[in-house]
Parts: structure tokens; C-alpha cells; sequence
């Protein structure tokens, strides 16, 4: 088949591409890059993905502009829901550019991450692919987890710490400081001399 595949970054993007090589389907890259934040992070992992394209004889599309805003519009007051605006997004604008390219199939190296909701993507992906006429394929890629990391190291590839979102760069960094217990004045130790 011809498939194009959603890629969020050059070291996840390893594993799924030897599976569905080896399984002999012609694949298409397919860079999103409204959700990554901030834009220097974005164009570090999008010059990282170029770099290692090049290497693979891979071709790639890379999404133009940088609506970061639409993004943070979409998810505002839902930030506890945010991942659903953000599958959505992702695999619909993917499934649209497969739609156009004539591919056969669209899929997604969010289907490698063992942080991602990957039932979630599962079912998102193939809802949309139904609803924009392109089929969602289905691959479990996490069982290659431990090999496209080493490969990444190996390769010397930038590796990003969080998802891409503002909200996961928080959760990733972000510790809020831990309170201190109030001890009453009567209780407390008689430092006075």
C-alpha cells in the first residue's frame, strides 16, 4: 500500500518506518507541527526530521505556518481534554493530505509512544479516516520502543523531553514546590537563647 504517515518527530518515526518498509508498503512522511511549542523547539525537531529524511531516502510534507494560536484557542478551558483536540487535529489534517495524494492508507507514529492514549488514537483515526474516505491503518508499534531509542541515540538525534504542547512542556518540567507543614507557635522548638 501507499501510506502516508503523521510523524511528530524524527526519533519516533524510526520504528514504525522499518515495519512498514519490511512489510513493503511505500511510505510518504507527513510533518504536523501547529502543536509544538515554542517554535524554536518546533524547527529543532523539524530540522532533526529533515536530516535523518535525507538519510532514509524518505520524502516528506511539511506543514506550512505555525498556528499555534488555533491550537491554544481549541484546547483553552479544556486542557484536561487537550490530547482529543490534538489527535483529532493531527490525524484529520493527515488523513485530508492522503485524500489529496491518492495514498491508500494514512496511520501514525503517535501509535509508537507508550505515552500516548493509544485506544484513543485508534479509534480517532479510524473515525476520521471513515468520515474523509481515507482508511486508517492500524499498527501497535510500541513493541519496538526500546529499539527506536537506541537507534536514535546511536544516531545522535535530538531527542525532545515532552509531547510538544505547552501544557506536556509543564507537566514534563514543572514541580510545583512541596508545602511545608505549619507547625503552631506552642509546638514549635524554642530557638531563643
Amino acid at each position: 500500500m501507499k501510506i502516508l504517515l503523521h510523524i511528530c518527530c524524527a526519533p519516533c518515526s524510526i520504528y514504525p518506518l522499518q515495519v512498514l518498509r519490511d512489510d513493503h508498503h511505500t511510505v510518504m512522511g507527513f510533518f504536523y507541527r501547529y502543536n509544538i511549542h515554542p517554535y524554536t523547539e518546533c524547527m529543532q525537531r523539524e530540522e532533526t526530521l529533515k536530516d535523518y529524511a535525507a538519510t532514509i531516502d524518505l520524502k516528506m510534507i511539511y506543514q506550512n505556518g505555525y498556528e499555534i494560536e488555533a491550537f491554544l484557542r481549541n484546547v483553552a478551558f479544556r486542557e484536561a481534554d487537550r490530547c482529543t483536540y490534538c489527535y483529532h487535529d493531527r490525524l484529520s489534517t493527515t488523513a485530508n493530505y492522503a485524500k489529496k495524494g491518492k495514498f491508500d492508507a494514512f496511520t501514525s507514529t503517535l501509535l509508537y509512544s507508550r505515552f500516548q492514549k493509544h485506544d484513543q488514537i485508534r479509534c480517532i483515526g479510524e473515525a476520521v479516516g471513515k468520515s474523509i474516505g481515507v482508511p486508517f491503518f492500524y499498527q501497535d508499534f510500541r513493541d519496538g520502543w526500546k529499539a527506536g531509542i537506541d537507534e536514535s541515540r546511536r544516531l545522535g538525534m535530538y531527542r525532545q523531553q515532552y509531547c510538544g504542547c505547552i501544557y506536556s512542556e509543564k507537566d514534563r518540567y514543572y514541580r510545583p514546590p512541596q508545602k511545608i507543614a505549619r507547625v503552631p507557635n506552642d509546638q514549635a522548638p524554642n530557638n531563643a537563647q
